[in-house]
């Protein structure tokens, strides 16, 4: 059997930094052998500069509107911006089809291995046929009119049926608090179990003045879209509180944005946590709250709390680059503080338990086959070496 050696100034394993003095074997194939000390390594062994690491796990994505890029101004606010994607993300299919192509080009050259992926449409389907990546889809569900509950929930379900002959790694999600009808949950809830279930979590402040108060911003939005809130009853709580039961029966519990979480709310999950079995993952996509609200999410409270926290992209419609690497970068100019070696977990075994993944990708452990990529020590190069 043919072995491939790797060393550099540091090997990530997943959950450690280690010195140079370690080399990686894998087999031929990237399966995960050993790590030793490069005394007992033997001859043709790769050196290289810079961070051996597991692939990276994108935990959050809408591959379906990269062909959206630049085309929603910044600091719009998340009202606009959810108002623009909803009536401008209409393109000719083969643009639509290219862009997600090149999306996931973008992913893999950034060391991406495996994708959190949001789906409204089909429209990806042919591209992850191709299985360059590993994905755990998330079928979007969402109606605010109690009416429609019926007909959107039997649409995503067909949709679900699609997408889980690519793969069983899928599940029917809520779309947001805020767009989603209790009736629409009812529906859903018998369908969590086992599963990875993922929702926008209070992405904008407005989020939890419409549950407080009935309030707010998005009293705009439903204008906008014509939709009728007049059946709406506040909770008088936050949105987190007023919704966070219903997602109890899932295996996994992935919250992402949480740009405005309060600490009580963070306690609440801690509280779940010790009464079920969900495991919950706080999915931070700090350049995207950066284009969108000018905002990032109070990262310190996360830590403090020993929250488990991955990293997503959101999509090209709110971001720069389809990279983790510079959501790494963007955390440490904002929260110099924070290790590098602790980052690079969330974005590699974190993400991949969040997505029920970590039996394969995420580590250097043996038998697993996680991707071999090198960082740069500044972060300005990525390199996919397996």
């Amino acid at each position: 059997m043919s072995y491939q050696k790797f060393k550099a100034d540091n090997i990530f394993t997943g959950t450690a930094m280690l010195p140079s003095s370690n080399v990686l074997i894998t087999d031929g194939k990237g399966t995960i052998e050993a790590i030793i000390d490069e005394k007992e390594a033997g001859d043709d062994v790769r050196a290289l500069n810079g961070i051996l690491t597991p692939g990276l796990v994108n935990s959050h994505c809408h591959l379906e509107l990269s062909h959206m890029k630049g085309l929603i101004p910044e600091a719009v606010g998340l009202v606009d911006f959810v108002f623009n994607i909803v009536t401008q993300r209409d393109f000719d299919e083969e643009e639509i089809l290219q862009a997600i192509k090149n999306g996931e080009d973008e992913m893999l050259a950034n060391g991406i291995v495996a994708v959190g992926d949001i789906c409204n449409n089909t429209l990806t389907v042919p591209q992850k046929q191709q299985q360059r990546l590993a994905y755990y889809n998330f079928i979007e569900v969402s109606g605010w009119n109690p009416a429609i509950a019926p007909m959107r929930f039997d649409r995503s379900k067909e949709m679900n049926v699609q997408y889980s002959m690519l793969s069983a790694q899928c599940s029917m999600s809520p779309h947001a608090p805020y767009s989603v009808s209790n009736e629409l949950w009812d529906l859903l809830r018998p369908n969590f179990s086992g599963k990875t279930i993922t929702i926008h979590n209070q992405e904008t402040v407005f989020e939890d003045d419409l549950f407080k108060t009935g309030t707010g911003d998005f009293l705009r939005m439903y204008e906008l879209m014509k939709i009728d809130n007049s059946f709406f009853k506040p909770t008088g709580k936050s949105s987190l509180y007023s919704y966070f039961e219903k997602m109890q029966e899932a295996k996994n519990i992935l919250l992402v944005h949480d740009t405005f979480t309060a600490e009580k709310d963070i306690l609440l999950t801690k509280t779940a946590i010790s009464n079920q079995q969900s495991a919950i993952f706080f999915c931070l996509c700090p350049n995207a709250n950066q284009y969108i609200e000018k905002a990032l999410p109070p990262i310190d409270l996360f830590r403090q709390h020993h929250c488990n926290i991955v990293l997503g992209t959101d999509s090209l419609a709110s971001n720069w680059s389809l990279s983790i690497v510079d959501e790494i970068k963007t955390v440490s100019k904002n929260f110099p503080s924070i290790p590098l070696e602790e980052m690079l977990q969330w974005a590699t075994i974190n993400g991949a338990k969040a997505l029920q993944m970590d039996s394969k990708l995420g580590s250097f452990e043996k038998g697993k086959q996680p991707g071999v990529v090198c960082l740069s020590k500044d972060l300005s190069e990525v390199s996919r070496l397996i």
